[in-house]
Formats: C-alpha cells, structure tokens, sequence
C-alpha cells in the first residue's frame, strides 16, 4: 500500500513540475513582476497599440485559416471515411504529411513557388517578373497556409466522428428516397456536427500558436502576430522585457485555451449520442474517378508542387540562376550537411535534442501510463488534461515560461538558462502527452486478468511493470518515441526562443539563412528535414499495423 502511495505522489510530482510549474511561474511575472500583484500594469501592456495590432492579426488570420482548413479537411474525410473513392488511403496519408512538416518548411516551399526567383516557375517561363513583391506575404499568404498545415488536424477529428455515424442511418434515408447528397446534408453531418465544432477550435488553436508560418511570411511586410511580436521583442530587447512579453504569451495561452475549452465541449457526450455500428459509405458510381482526379489535384498544388519548388530551388547554386543540366548542382547540399560549421551542428543538435526526448519520454510513459491506469477514471481525465497543457497552448508560451522558470539559478541543477538542457527539458514538457498517449491506449487494453495472476503467483509491482506491462506497452511506446522525434526534430517555436550559441536547432538555422537571403541553402536544410520526416512516418505507418487500434492518429 505504501508502495502505490509512493509510485502515484511520483507521477502526481512529475506531471505537476512538466505541466503546472512553468505554467504558474507565467502567471505570476505576468501579474506580479515584482512579487506584488498589479493587474491594472498587467492590463496596461495588454492594451499597447503594437500588442492590439497584433492579437487582432492573430484572430484574423486564425479564424479565416480555420475556415478554410473546413473547406479542405471535411471533404477529404468524408471521401476517405465513407466512400468508394480510388486510392483513398493514399490520399488520406498525403494529407497528413503537412502536419507532420514544420510550419517554416511549408512557408519556404510556397515563398520559392511564387517569389519572382522562383526556379520551378521560371523553368517553364511562368515566373513572376523581377522586383515583383511575393503574393505569399502578409495576411492572405498566412490564410492560405493555415488552411493547408491545419486541414489535418481537420481531417483527424472528422474521421474520428464520420467512422462512428452507423450504416442504418445512411441506409434508412436512402430508403426513403433521399439522394446521397441529401442523406450527407440531413443525416451524417448534423450527426458529426460537434466534431465539425471541435475540428475549427482545434484548428483555430493551432493557428493562434503558430509561429514559423507568420515568422517567414508576416515579419518581413511587418505583420505581426502575437507570437512573432514576442519572439521581435524578446530579440530586441532581451529579458528586461519579461514582464511584458509574460502579458502577452498569457494572453496568447487563454486564446489557445479557450479554443481548446470550445473542442471539449463539443466533443462532450459526443459518442453517446449515437450507437456505433458498421460505419456508413456512400457508392460514388461515375463519379468515382472525377473526383479522385479531382483529390489528387488539391494535393498536387498543396502538398507536391511547393515540395517541387522547394527542391528545384535546392538545386541552383543561387537565386535567379535557372535550373538545367548544366546549372544542377548539389553543392547546397554538401554545405549545409558538410561545411558549413553552423548547420552540421544545428543537425547534430537537433538529432540530439529530439533523440534525447524521445528516448527519455519513451521510457518514462510506461510506469506512468500503468500507475495512471490504477487512477479513477475522473481523476485520469484531470491529469490527461494537465499532461496535454503544455502542448496545448503555443510553444512561444511555453518557451517564456521555461525562461522565466530557469534563468535564476535553481537548487541543486543551478540556472539552465542558454544552455542545452533548457531546450531539452522543454521539448519534454510540450512532448509528454505525445509519448503517453499511445501508450495509455495500449496499456489500457492490457487485460487486468495477467497483472493480477503474476501478483497471486507472488510477483511485485516492480516485475510485474518489468515483465508484463512493459512488453506489452513496448511497441506503443515506440511509435510515441517516434511520434516525439518527428515534431522535435525540425521544430521552431520553442527553439526560436531558447536556444544560444552553439546550441542552433535545425529550425533555427533555416530560419536565420532565409532572413540573412540564403534562400537555395535553407531549400537544401528543408528538404533534408523532409526527407527524415517521411522516411520516419513510413516506417510508423508501417509499424502500427502491430499496435491497437486508437495508437496512431492516422490509422
């Protein structure tokens, strides 16, 4: 009995100092920078001109992003979900790839596809003229962006609620002469509506905590969001700004959660409101093919063709030198994966900063996840939520909270500010719920029946973790470690604000050879990281085949 009390305050401790503690430290230099509450300065730096500007910008652009990621993912779902469609897995698959890809690749694959230097256009003539400003940025640029990263995260949550609309229902209306559109229109989508909810919240979040798209896109026509406005601030004047930019990245994190608020609320007794049963399809008959043409197109012009520009632009020794067999060249390649000091050890960073999160993650779910399983189910929904705090909310919050939490010395460890750890440390906060989720659902449809045999046979928690449990839960904790090493591997936002000399993350470097006009070589980083990525989620998607249902998101 000591023994559990034990095991549960450790992983109550641990989910506290990963999710809560960084979270409170925000709070309070927001509110009292100075020890002493003062919300009337904490309004103040709220209502700045430059701060309205820029949360104006980010709803803006958040709510007309999520609109449109509406328009690409509910089709998509529904194709993929419940129709006949040609090659629909396939498509289901490629509409992923975006989430899976950093927001500042996407940005620098369409910049090069429509910039006046674009080498793909300008191979077949098509290229805007010389001095011609690029559509992509500013406002409509960020829009449209949005829409293609966060159509995924569309697509994810519809199918979660299309696959659960049972065939009776489809096939009564059909019976009373309704038409396939009109049974989509009047049956499955009211049924699914709270999902429909849930996909723009999820999407709007996603939008407000997005910093690599409005870094490339928006800083340089100085169209701020609020977290790029906290990333200038922070650059410019450094941590004597904390208390202002803690305001902001408050504020950030209660738009991020009220969106999040709306998605639980929709999805709220969602799954009681109808019976599950053999999930409903619709026979597209001679539509089948015009619509599956029509699929492979929107991903075509979304997905492959700004990839094509990206690698056309990797393969030309500068901008405006036209790509052929006499100017192709890999020379961008070998600099940034050989030479150049800087990206070999952002590269080396940043295998390091991602493989050490999620090894570490990887290992520590699996006591966690079992000793949650032994909570109450009100109490394991509490702590999922703690545990998903952190990725919830935009990693520009998180990353000034960690500053703020690490830059005075701590006992024992000291101040980790500048240094590797305090990225390291972040990628496991905003990480956790990654590694545990897939995990959970395993260990979760582990029968009790084996743990409590092995502890009449005279077995201890200990063993029975170390040979039952554990086994059992190991390839689901692969694929969360994967999972963990896919998103940190190329990411921006939390490095952005965190990382010091020497400690350059992938991310970080790409940015900085956009900003400083080595665009062909940021190309040859971005494909690179592309590379990774896919060959990574080939390799889950192939994996999952052995993992329980639920494990990977896709699948």
């Amino acid at each position: 009995m000591f023994g559990q009390r034990l095991s549960a305050l450790a992983v109550l401790l641990a989910i506290a100092v990963l999710s809560l503690l960084p979270m409170a430290r925000l709070i309070i230099a927001a509110i009292a920078p100075g020890g002493e509450a003062d919300f009337s300065a904490f309004a103040g730096r709220l209502v700045k001109p430059a701060a309205l500007r820029a949360m104006w910008h980010t709803l803006d652009t958040s709510f007309f992003g999520a609109a449109l990621a509406l328009s690409i993912g509910i089709p998509f779902a529904i194709a993929v979900t419940m129709t006949d469609l040609p090659g629909r897995k396939i498509l289901g698959f490629l509409l992923l790839l975006p989430l899976m890809i950093a927001p500042q690749v996407t940005a620098l694959a369409w910049l090069h596809l429509f910039g006046p230097s674009s080498t793909l256009l300008g191979m077949f003539g098509l290229a805007p003229p010389p001095g011609t400003a690029n559509p992509m940025l500013g406002r409509g640029g960020i829009i449209l962006l949005y829409g293609v990263q966060h159509a995924p995260i569309v697509f994810i949550t519809m199918r979660a609620g299309l696959s659960r609309v049972p065939r009776d229902l489809v096939e009564a209306a059909r019976s009373c002469g309704a038409k396939p559109l009109g049974a989509l229109r009047t049956i499955v989508l009211p049924v699914v509506r709270p999902y429909v909810v849930a996909a723009a919240a999820l999407a709007f979040v996603s939008g407000v905590g997005n910093f690599g798209i409005p870094a490339l896109l928006g800083m340089p026509v100085n169209y701020l969001t609020l977290p790029t406005l906290i990333y200038q601030d922070l650059s410019s004047f450094g941590p004597s700004v904390l208390p202002q930019i803690a305001a902001l990245s408050v504020l950030v994190g209660a738009l991020a959660l009220a969106g999040m608020a709306l998605q639980s609320v929709a999805l709220r007794g969602a799954g009681h409101r109808i019976v599950a049963g053999k999930p409903a399809q619709f026979e597209l008959g001679r539509y089948r093919l015009p619509l599956a043409c029509l699929g492979w197109v929107v991903v075509g012009l979304t997905l492959v063709l700004p990839a094509c520009a990206l690698l056309a632009t990797s393969l030309v020794p500068s901008f405006g030198v036209p790509l052929g067999p006499q100017t192709m060249t890999v020379a961008n390649y070998t600099e940034v994966l050989v030479r150049q000091s800087s990206t070999v050890r952002a590269f080396r960073n940043s295998l390091f900063f991602a493989g050490g999160a999620a090894l570490i993650l990887a290992l520590g779910v699996i006591p966690m996840a079992a000793r949650l399983e032994r909570f109450d189910r009100r109490w394991r929904r509490v702590l999922a939520g703690i545990v998903d705090l952190p990725y919830s909310i935009p990693g520009v919050v998180l990353a000034i909270a960690c500053i703020l939490l690490f830059l005075r010395p701590l006992p024992l460890i000291g101040s980790l500010y500048a240094t590797a750890s305090i990225i390291l440390v972040a990628y496991g906060m905003r990480f956790l719920t990654l590694a545990l989720k897939p995990v959970a659902t395993a260990i979760g449809q582990i029968p009790r029946d084996l743990d409590e045999a092995a502890a009449v046979s005279g077995a201890g928690p200990l063993r029975r973790l170390w040979t039952i449990t554990a086994p059992l839960a190991a390839p689901a904790a692969v694929a969360g470690g994967l999972l963990v090493f896919m998103s940190a591997f190329n990411e921006l936002t939390v490095s952005a604000l965190l990382w010091s000399s020497g400690k350059e993350t992938l991310g970080v470097v790409l940015f900085s050879l956009e900003e400083a006009g080595l665009g062909t070589q940021a190309a040859a980083i971005a494909v690179s990281t592309i590379v990774v990525v896919v060959v990574l989620l080939l390799a889950l998607d192939r994996f999952g085949r052995r993992l329980p249902a639920g494990v990977l998101p896709w699948r």
